[in-house]
């Protein structure tokens, strides 16, 4: 079934954090290190769904702040002590001064968005000069390749529609991932061991990084 992007992250958020995802596990063994020293930063999650990166931030020490644009999601983060740093946001208008932000993330999201030019600009504008905008998505070879942003919910399996943009920026650095060994023992779990080899012949991650100047 296919369903809008706040259908499905409605549908989605009860379930999200449930099992391994390969895609976000390769997202977070590539960012860890890269997102370096944070302790006193001001972090800023756009499209934060259930808070996963806000909890590693504060961990390290970050003042954190999520946005999205769905509630259900919201809810999720707010479950894990993240409550008084949430709001709804979209990620074409966020609700936040300029220059405030010394660590920008938007994770999975730039898909969903229909402008997103307009997503970036908001960005660059509530982070401070110096300060890191990081953006990570689906990778376009996957897109071309048939991959789809989908999940499972009782049963039903759901495709969000979302939209392929292109990079179109200069950047400091872009990382173009494919899934490798630390990921075979998620795809064991799920029982897709015959589909893995498969799937780590295409990038499956985009990530890109810039610095406001």
């Amino acid at each position: 079934m296919r369903v809008t992007a706040i259908e499905g992250h409605r549908i989605w958020a009860s379930s999200y954090d449930r099992g391994p995802n390969p895609l976000l596990a390769l997202e977070t063994r590539l960012l860890l290190d890269r997102l370096g020293p944070l302790r006193g930063s001001r972090f800023l999650d756009v499209a934060c769904g259930t808070g996963r990166w806000m909890l590693e931030a504060h961990g390290r020490g970050a003042r954190v702040i999520g946005m999205d644009f769905c509630p259900e999601m919201l809810e999720a983060a707010s479950r894990k002590g993240l409550a008084g740093c949430l709001t709804v946001a979209d990620a074409s208008r966020i609700p936040i001064a300029d220059n405030a932000s010394d660590v920008t993330l938007c994770s999975f999201a730039l898909g969903y968005v229909e402008s997103p030019r307009q997503a970036i600009a908001e960005m660059a504008r509530v982070t401070r000069r110096g300060g890191r905008i990081i953006v990570t998505d689906l990778h376009p070879s996957a897109i071309a390749a048939g991959w789809t942003r989908s999940f499972r919910s009782d049963g039903q399996v759901y495709e969000i529609d979302h939209h392929a943009h292109p990079p179109a920026l200069s950047l400091d650095w872009r990382l173009d991932a494919n899934l490798a060994e630390p990921e075979r023992e998620i795809f064991r779990q799920a029982g897709k061991d015959a589909s893995f080899a498969e799937m780590t012949r295409i990038p499956a991650l985009l990530a890109m990084c810039w610095t406001k100047i």
